[in-house]
C-alpha cells in the first residue's frame, strides 16, 4: 500500500496499514539547529520522511516574503507585515482598511496573479499538481492560511472587526463578499486540477475559547465557509479544515459544513473531549502539543503523550492522522523523542 493509498484509507475509515504521521520542520529551524542533526534524524525516520534526500550543505531555505526578518512586506490586500525571525510568518502591523470611509474605493486583488499573501503562477501550480499525480502522491492544495476570518482581521484590525460584528456594520457583508469571491476563484482553480484534498486553513481559537463568539461565527463566517466548501463537496473532493487554539465551541458548526478532515490541537482542546465528541465522527489530524510537553517535558513524557493519544483516538478502521510542527526552542533530545514516538505508535494498534 502506497502512502497515498494508506492516507486515503485512514481518511475514509477503510482500515489503513498504519496511522499517517507528518513531521513538519519550519524554515526557521535551519538556522536554529545544527543542520547535520536535522538531516540525520530525517534519514533515521523514513516513515516520516519517505522521500528525503540530503541536500548540499549548508542548506539555505528560501523564505517567503512574509517571513523575512527586518523586511516589511505588503500583501495583496494592502496589509503590512513584520517578523523578527527568518522563516516565521510575521504579524500585520498596519491594516489596510482601518476606516470604512475608504471602503468604496477599496479594491480586491486579482486571484489570477496572487494568493492574497504573494504571487502565484497557475501554470506552474498545474505542473506541480500533475507531477504529484504522475508520481502516485497525494495532491493537496487550497487556500492560504487565514483565508476569511483572519483576512478580515488583517484588513480591519481584530478589535475593529469584533466591533463591526457587534454593531452589524453594513459594509462588513460587502468586504466578506470580496474575500469570498477571491477565495472561490482559487478553490475552482484547484478543483479543475483534480486535487485529492482541498484545504481551508484558518486559526479561530485562543488558548481558552474561540476568537469570536459562536453567534458571530454562525452569522458572519460559517455561511461563507459553507459556500467555499460547496464546490469541493459537490465534486467529491476531500475537505480539510485546520484551526489552532480552543475551537470546541465552534466544532459542531464547522463540521456541518461538510469537513472530512479536522486538524486541531490536542491539549488545548483536550484529548478526552476530542475522543468523546469527534473520534469516529470525522477523520482527525491531531496536532501534537508544542507548548508544554514537547518543549518542556522529558522524552519519556513525550512517548506517554503520543501513546495516550493513539490509545484513545485510534481505531483499526482509521480516522486518525497525526502531525507535529517543529519550531526553534525544542530541546534536541525531545526532537528525537517526538520522531521516535510518532514512528513507533503509527502501528501501535
Amino acid at each position: 500500500m502506497t502512502p497515498k493509498e494508506n492516507m486515503l484509507k485512514a481518511i475514509r475509515f477503510e482500515s489503513p496499514d498504519y496511522i499517517p504521521m507528518t513531521f513538519k520542520i519550519n524554515d526557521s529551524c535551519w538556522h536554529s539547529y545544527p543542520q547535520d542533526f536535522l538531516f540525520e534524524q530525517m534519514e533515521r525516520h523514513p516513515l516520516l520522511f519517505p522521500d528525503f534526500k540530503r541536500p548540499s550543505m549548508p542548506y539555505t531555505p528560501k523564505y517567503a516574503a512574509v517571513a523575512q526578518k527586518d523586511a516589511p512586506f505588503k500583501d495583496d490586500w494592502g496589509c503590512i507585515w513584520h517578523t523578527s525571525m527568518d522563516g516565521i510568518t510575521g504579524t500585520v502591523t498596519e491594516h489596510a482598511l482601518t476606516s470604512w470611509d475608504s471602503f468604496e474605493n477599496y479594491q480586491s486583488p486579482d486571484p489570477a496573479y496572487c494568493m492574497g499573501i504573494g504571487p502565484v503562477d497557475w501554470t506552474a501550480e498545474e505542473r506541480r499538481i500533475q507531477d504529484l499525480q504522475n508520481q502516485g502522491k497525494l495532491a493537496k492544495a487550497g487556500l492560504r492560511h487565514g483565508h476569511t476570518f483572519l483576512q478580515l482581521c488583517d484588513i480591519r484590525g481584530y478589535e475593529n472587526l469584533i466591533f463591526d460584528m457587534a454593531d452589524d456594520e453594513p459594509n462588513l457583508t460587502g468586504l466578506i463578499d470580496k474575500i469570498e469571491s477571491f477565495n472561490l476563484y482559487i478553490i475552482h482553480k484547484y478543483l479543475d486540477m483534480n486535487v485529492d484534498i482541498i484545504t481551508y486553513p484558518e486559526d479561530l481559537g485562543m488558548q481558552t475559547g474561540p476568537m469570536l463568539s459562536p453567534a458571530h461565527f454562525r452569522k458572519f463566517i460559517s455561511p461563507s465557509y459553507k459556500r467555499l466548501m460547496k464546490p469541493a463537496l459537490e465534486k467529491g473532493t476531500i475537505v480539510h479544515m485546520h484551526s489552532d487554539g480552543d475551537i470546541r465551541m465552534l466544532l459542531d458548526e464547522l463540521l456541518v459544513s461538510g469537513v472530512g478532515i479536522i486538524n486541531l490541537q490536542d491539549l488545548v482542546n483536550g484529548i478526552d473531549w476530542i475522543a468523546d465528541r469527534l473520534a469516529g465522527r470525522v477523520c482527525l489530524e491531531l496536532d501534537i502539543d508544542r507548548q508544554t510537553i514537547t518543549s518542556q517535558g522529558s522524552p519519556d513524557q513525550i512517548h506517554r503523550l503520543i501513546q495516550e493519544e493513539v490509545q484513545k483516538l485510534a481505531s483499526p478502521k482509521g480516522g486518525l492522522m497525526m502531525i507535529y510542527g517543529l519550531y526553534p526552542g525544542i530541546p534536541l533530545e525531545n526532537v528525537v523523542a517526538v520522531m521516535d514516538a510518532m514512528e513507533q505508535y503509527a502501528v501501535y494498534y
